[in-house]
């Protein structure tokens, strides 16, 4: 029942958003099997303030599902290969998407999802093996993130598949989408939004559809 309401949901976004957009240049990048899209622009350049929009592919061609305010990193963007530990910034670029993250045992959604208890961790000591890695017991490190935050904002949580491919120690770690504190507040480097639209999206991803986000 869960799942035909998930394929039922998705089914009225696409409805509702009629003809075909006009989807950003960068999209022609994409491999012909992606078929969801999150991308995210700052309003203006160095802004921690960004548009958030989510896009679905049919028959060739791509659907604007909603568009809504994000926030991303203090210092804004960094270009490509410009992502550093500790600078405040969102590392542009393409990215997988996943797995998705939160408290509860479980919750609605297409992706493969984690649930944070308190003896998880994500690694941002670059001189861990374990560097930019989810941990689950006692890190070998001497600087790490706890995945179950006492102020909620990982509630809910998608992964961002960032510095994993290889790991390279120093170029960014715990790149997440996640639940902001309010459209005023920026993150550390993440991307963030209101915790009612988070959970929209994380309704709406389909594994099947190999969703990435774009950061541009």
């Amino acid at each position: 029942m869960i799942q035909h309401s998930r394929i039922l949901f998705c089914f009225i976004l696409l409805l509702v958003s009629g003809c075909a957009s006009v989807a950003p240049q960068s999209f022609q990048n994409l491999d012909g099997s992606i078929g969801q899209v999150i991308f995210v622009h700052p309003k203006v350049k160095h802004s921690h303030q960004a548009y958030l929009s989510a896009w679905q592919r049919e028959n060739g061609d791509w659907h604007r599902l909603f568009s809504l305010s994000a926030v991303i990193g203090r210092n804004g963007m960094a270009a490509t290969g410009d992502k550093k530990e500790g600078d405040g910034k969102t590392p542009s670029g393409i990215y997988a998407l996943g797995p998705a993250f939160g408290y509860a045992p479980t919750i609605v959604t297409g992706i493969v999802y984690h649930q944070a208890t308190d003896l998880d961790f994500w690694v941002d000591d670059m001189n861990s093996l374990q560097y930019n890695q989810w941990v689950r017991g006692s890190p070998a490190a001497k600087s790490f993130e706890r995945m179950k935050r006492q102020d909620d904002l990982y509630q809910y949580g998608i992964v961002i598949d960032y510095n994993t491919h290889p790991i390279i120690p120093g170029a960014g770690s715990a790149i997440f989408m996640h639940v902001w504190r309010n459209y005023h507040s920026s993150t550390a480097g993440c991307v963030a939004l209101n915790q009612r639209y988070l959970r929209k999206i994380l309704h709406w991803l389909d594994k099947q559809y190999q969703p990435v986000i774009i950061l541009e």
